[in-house]
């Protein structure tokens, strides 16, 4: 039998977060193990349950994003939501440089949040589709060559690094890298220090967020075409 995905909804509106509550409760594969409205609740909620999932509201008091770290501190292997009105393309990146997996915007469907707390629970990221789009003009619309942006820094990883930054953005140990790529935990090390070093970073949990970002957008194109079809089945 599948265990439950436990999950936390941070929303400083209880009419709101109650709303969500209802609309994941319909799934008996989710479980509300608890609910807060302020970042400090985020953290200990984290800290006491080490949720699989969390929704997190970008306006609660003590800020979602900056409360992002403190969270994956207290519980790495969470999957952190962003449930918000903000439609900002900065606050959607700082985000996924933060740690986010996915960034939803309220108004979503009951059955299509449930299908995105499954997929990101299964380590896949997801931007609302039409954010993906504003993002995706953006990111293509021509520049001069003097303000062009310079090369992706994961451009700069061997293929086996970028396979291990993937599977630092999912959560996993060493250890549970080891396991996947068949490497010693010694040897798993060595790519985590040559990744971090490659990145510029200072630990694990901001290579987590680069990854989560750098993968996301590369991932926008395909969620426009087929991301709305795969929620919706």
């Amino acid at each position: 039998m599948t265990s439950c995905i436990n999950t936390i909804i941070i929303d400083d509106h209880p009419l709101f977060r109650d709303g969500v509550v209802m609309a994941l409760q319909h799934d008996a594969g989710i479980a509300i193990v608890g609910q807060g409205s302020t970042a400090a609740d985020a953290a200990t909620l984290a800290r006491e349950h080490k949720p699989d999932v969390m929704l997190l509201d970008i306006g609660i008091i003590g800020g979602g994003i900056e409360s992002i770290e403190t969270i994956l501190t207290e519980s790495p292997t969470t999957k952190i939501i962003m449930l918000t009105v903000e439609t900002d393309q900065f606050k959607v990146r700082l985000a996924f440089k933060a740690g986010a997996a996915a960034y939803v915007l309220k108004g979503v469907g009951a059955r299509d949040l449930i299908a995105i707390v499954r997929s990101v629970h299964m380590g896949e990221g997801y931007v609302t589709p039409s954010l993906a789009a504003s993002i995706m003009s953006e990111l293509t619309r021509p520049e001069s060559p003097a303000r062009r942006p310079t090369t992706n820094p994961v451009d700069a990883l061997s293929d086996r690094e970028q396979y291990v930054l993937r599977l630092i953005a999912t959560g996993l140990s060493n250890r549970e890298i080891g396991g996947q790529m068949h490497l010693s935990e010694k040897t798993v090390k060595r790519y985590v220090t040559a990744v971090l070093q490659k990145l510029h970073v200072r630990n694990r949990v901001e290579a987590a967020g680069f990854g989560r970002s750098s993968f996301v957008i590369n991932q926008v194109n395909a969620s426009l075409t087929v991301g709305a079809d795969r929620i919706a089945n």
